[in-house]
């Protein structure tokens, strides 16, 4: 599935996602991953999908939005992987904007040491990159990245992308209990915030089921010193920590809504029984999914989440 959504955004509101690298493909295998362990780690950029198949599906489901009346905010390249490594992504980019809606890549600033993923991007209208650690030792532990990555190129080509920058750039920092939660690795991110300057600066945690099952949320303490810190060195820095809401999208075909957002986005159970209610179905369909292998059942921090099993999980 390429294209899922509109879902809600913690960030941009009601974004409709486009699913650009197959799962899991990516150049980090980070602890707190939502979407699981990195089956494919690569650092060179590939062709994973035609660029017209992309942008067919992305049209189709923005005109689904339309007829169901569903809001768009925006278009997101947020896939089971990296984005960056789709050496189409420029071309993606420019052909949908047509379409006339703002245009949002959720990276995790890996490959922004090359020039031409610098220049891709700044075609978007919204960029967030990825900055959970500024210390090596702490960047191989919390996003253990390919071994061709370099951490101090990586941060060179973050500042050198935001000097030719026009958009609007959004910093990501997910904190781990344990890893870079200290007000040590605050103060870190927050000297290089202060020189790059982004709109935003955000706060997460694991709000999903990680990768790892021994990934711990920082306490509350830990987070508001985290938050102080990098007020003190930035403006825009906002918390990114709270449930994103149940406002999902339906386009009548509960089965197809459910697994098309879970294949990248797990849904707690309020949110499932939303949709169902919407469509008029009951928990049923959940069971029979279920039933079927295709979707799976998580607990985590007291919640449940369902998520779309993929085929390293039923080959596991």
């Amino acid at each position: 599935m390429i294209a899922y959504g509109p879902v809600p955004s913690r960030r941009l509101g009601q974004s409709l996602g486009i699913n650009n690298i197959p799962p899991k493909v990516c150049t980090y295998s980070c602890v707190y991953c939502q979407v699981g362990r990195t089956i494919d780690m690569q650092s060179e950029r590939s062709t994973f999908y035609e660029p017209s198949d992309i942008v067919r599906e992305v049209q189709d489901s923005v005109q689904k939005a339309v007829e169901a009346d569903e809001r768009i905010d925006y278009l997101t390249f947020v896939p089971d992987g990296e984005p960056t490594l789709d050496v189409h992504l420029g071309q993606e980019i420019e052909l949908l904007q047509p379409l006339g809606r703002k245009i949002a890549v959720i990276t995790n600033s890996s490959l922004i040491t090359r020039p031409d993923v610098r220049d891709e991007l700044t075609n978007a209208d919204w960029v967030s990159l990825k900055l959970d650690a500024v210390r090596e030792e702490t960047w191989r532990r919390v996003n253990r990245p390919h071994r061709a990555l370099d951490l101090e190129a990586v941060l060179d080509g973050i500042l050198e992308f935001a000097d030719a920058y026009t958009g609007q750039l959004a910093t990501e920092t997910m904190l781990v209990a344990g890893l870079n939660d200290s007000g040590g690795h605050a103060e870190e991110v927050a000297d290089f915030l202060r020189e790059l300057a982004p709109a935003k600066a955000y706060v997460s945690i694991p709000t999903r089921p990680p990768a790892e099952e021994w990934v711990r949320l920082p306490d509350e303490h830990a987070i508001n010193r985290y938050y102080q810190i990098l007020s003190a060195a930035v403006d825009g820095v906002e918390y990114l920590i709270g449930y994103e809401g149940n406002a999902f999208a339906s386009t009548g075909n509960v089965a197809e809504d459910i697994l098309s957002i879970t294949a990248v986005h797990p849904m707690r159970e309020e949110a499932v029984r939303e949709v169902l209610d919407r469509a008029n179905a009951d928990w049923a369909a959940i069971q029979e999914l279920i039933a079927q292998g295709h979707l799976i059942e998580s607990e985590y921090e007291g919640h449940n989440y369902y998520l779309r099993r993929t085929s390293a999980q039923q080959k596991g």
